[in-house]
């Protein structure tokens, strides 16, 4: 290739890389494995080591991957650079890195350890006690304040043992295998998108608004590294590993000092076979130099250390025969298709299912029951079938359809007009019939506390329950609720019963969320409660007056236009009135509508509203606060260090007021 094509590939490579990079750090929404994103970075290593004069400054090879947030808190300075690690994949690039610091250093001693796969954090300690948690950001100037997330952090020591002047310490926060399949337990009961691994969940969760939600997704971090220490000095990394335990703060237990390459290649298969038995994912083996004064002779690049390399295992793929798909269904209806074959050992870990998501993924691959599979692992946690292998189909193969009948009750099926979900239409389906119920009482529905999934299960077996109505009918089978303790004893029975009977006051949108309309959750349910003001009202307006609702789409009013005639429906509603709950929106909490039909984006740090005070008095006059600006948005209420949202409603021409213009523009 002559100039020109190289600087055209180069440039090509760059903007892709720069766009999954930005996708993981930033949106923690990755579209692609870690496997595939390292393979384009290789090449474009590979690509700048022969053409070195075409390497740029905003080179993806140049630069720490994440940029600094401000929905979590404010930006803070970094101490101590935060800077990735050089990965190599190979045992020779090992050996090669190892030889290196033995030549350039005197008897170089190299600790290896996991690499945890979570989001980088610094814990900031002033005599003794947290004072601050900072994450990555862009690993050189600044990261996200998200101390009051980390309060909550069970593993996050608050107070040291020892009063030293200032310590602070770097980990990675992570998320159990166990923790993240009840987060997506969750996200799946209530309709709401479900996680891909469990990092992009604790990246998500840690840069939360709300710590409740930090605290109940169960998050969990290792101390990998003694960033700086103030009244205190360490010879090795080791050495401030050994004082940090005394002082109750968890690092990483894995751990082997080694003194030649042999040993160092020992350390990393064994973690690598370790891989099935741990309780967490990691994504490779840290090998790094003990010697905390080697460490400074060596420095570092503007993006990583010399003294340290990421060694990543190669994914385990193998192939195995396909010998059912197994079909499910879900709250809402939808059927979902599991790959079941003959078990194999990935990873350490037994696999003999994967999902097979949609008919649309299952038309792509070409799949037929018998067919040979190739199976591997996504993240090193969730298999995935990566593809059939032709060549050993079995003759006679017919591909496989989901169809138009419902596995569970038998009842047609369709396909959602624009999706991939094939759904079954019986609002009575068993199968829908638990997640339905568990939806309806939640939190984010009528918040019935008390009432947790056994009791639901328990009484849809015991028949007392077949709709969402019949909640409201348990009363009349108090004793014999007690006499079984299915809810519990009388003490926890009439408790949970009178949950339910001041849940009929609730407001009409948490009915309306509870009844588990495709697309339609809080945010849909208050909206259309505020336009409609009753139950009543919406499930008598026509098809165009939905869709005259902000933020109700098509597909949407369809869904709500069909709910409210379908019998069956029509029947659970008038059961609902005849128990009195409440259906009529009485008082909206808008004080004016000065701000009907606008949108309002909050960002930065305001002189003396908080954001959720501001999002409040945006909602009360009858505007929208939304959490990104685009062409849609009306106004963008801007504080200090307002960072990216600022200049996107710059770029687009968006009106752009402070507290100030705001508190006018309302009245107050």
């Amino acid at each position: 290739m002559d100039i020109k094509e190289i600087k055209k590939e180069l440039a090509a490579l760059r903007k892709v890389i720069k766009y999954h990079s930005n996708l993981y750090y930033n949106n923690d929404a990755p579209e692609i494995s870690d496997y595939e994103f390292d393979q384009l970075m290789l090449k474009l290593k590979k690509l700048e080591a022969e053409y070195p004069e075409l390497i740029t400054k905003t080179s993806p090879t140049q630069m720490v991957g994440g940029v600094a947030k401000r929905e979590a808190g404010v930006l803070v300075a970094h101490d101590v650079p935060m800077l990735s690690l050089q990965d190599v994949f190979s045992k020779e690039e090992v050996t090669d890195f190892v030889t290196s610091l033995q030549e350039q250093l005197d008897n170089p001693e190299f600790v290896v350890e996991e690499k945890i796969d979570g989001l980088s954090l610094a814990l900031r300690y002033r005599d003794g006690e947290l004072t601050q948690a900072i994450t990555r950001g862009d690993g050189v100037v600044q990261g996200e304040d998200v101390t009051e997330n980390a309060r909550v952090i069970k593993d996050i020591k608050q107070k040291l043992k020892e009063q030293v002047p200032y310590f602070e310490v770097r980990g990675e926060v992570y998320m159990s295998r166990e923790a993240f399949e009840r987060v997506n337990e969750r996200q799946e009961l209530l309709g709401m998108k479900t996680f891909a691994n469990p990092r992009n969940c604790a990246a998500g969760t840690l840069r939360q608004l709300d710590s409740r939600i930090t605290k109940e997704r169960n998050l969990s971090m290792f101390v990998f590294n003694l960033q700086t220490a103030e009244g205190i000095e360490f010879g090795t990394h080791t050495e401030a590993y050994e004082f940090m335990k005394k002082q109750g703060i968890k690092v990483i237990h894995n751990y082997r000092v080694c003194h030649t390459a042999e040993e160092v290649l020992a350390a990393i298969d064994a973690i690598g076979e370790s891989r099935g038995e741990l309780e967490y994912d990691i994504d490779g083996a840290v090998v790094k130099l003990n010697s905390l004064a080697q460490r400074e002779q060596l420095g570092a690049t503007s993006k990583v250390p010399r003294w340290a390399v990421a060694y990543k295992y190669p994914p385990e793929e193998k192939e195995t025969v396909l010998k059912d798909i197994e079909l499910s269904v879900g709250r809402t209806g939808r059927i979902t298709p599991t790959a079941i074959f003959e078990p194999v050992q990935l990873c350490g870990t037994k696999v003999e299912r994967a999902t097979l998501h949609n008919q649309d993924y299952i038309d792509d691959l070409d799949i037929c029951i018998g067919d040979t599979i190739r199976v591997f692992k996504s993240g090193e946690i969730i298999p995935k079938v990566r593809s059939v292998v032709k060549e050993k189909r079995p003759s006679g193969a017919v591909r496989f359809t989901i169809g138009n009948i419902c596995p569970a009750c038998g009842a047609r099926a369709i396909r959602e007009e624009n999706t991939s979900d094939i759904k079954c239409i019986n609002p009575s389906c068993p199968a829908q019939l638990e997640n339905h119920i568990i939806n309806f009482v939640s939190r984010d529905a009528m918040n019935i506390k008390g009432i947790g999934e056994q009791n639901i299960k328990a009484l849809i077996e015991a028949g007392y329950i077949k709709d969402i109505a019949d909640i409201f009918v348990l009363k009349n089978h108090r004793d014999e609720l007690i006499e079984k303790g299915i809810i519990g004893k009388e003490k926890n029975t009439d408790k949970v019963l009178a949950v339910i009977e001041e849940s009929k006051n609730n407001e009409p949108q948490r009915l309306l969320t509870g009844f588990g309309i495709s697309g339609i959750g809080k945010a849909a349910a208050r909206e259309l409660i505020l336009h409609f003001g009753s139950i009543d009202a919406l499930a008598k307006a026509d098809f165009e007056a939905i869709m005259e609702v902000r933020d109700i789409g098509e597909i949407s009013s369809k869904a709500i236009y069909d709910y409210f005639r379908d019998k069956v429906n029509i029947d659970i509603i008038n059961r609902l009135k005849e128990q009195g709950v409440n259906m009529v929106l009485e008082d909206t909490g808008i004080v004016s509508d000065i701000l009907a039909g606008k949108t309002v984006v909050v960002t930065g740090t305001l002189p003396t509203l908080s954001r959720n005070d501001a999002k409040s008095l945006i909602e009360a006059n009858g505007g929208k606060a939304a959490g990104s600006v685009s062409r849609k948005t009306d106004y963008v209420l801007a504080g200090e260090a307002a960072g990216s949202k600022l200049t996107k409603a710059q770029e687009l021409g968006i009106p752009v007021i402070d507290e100030a213009e705001f508190l006018k523009l309302i009245g107050q």
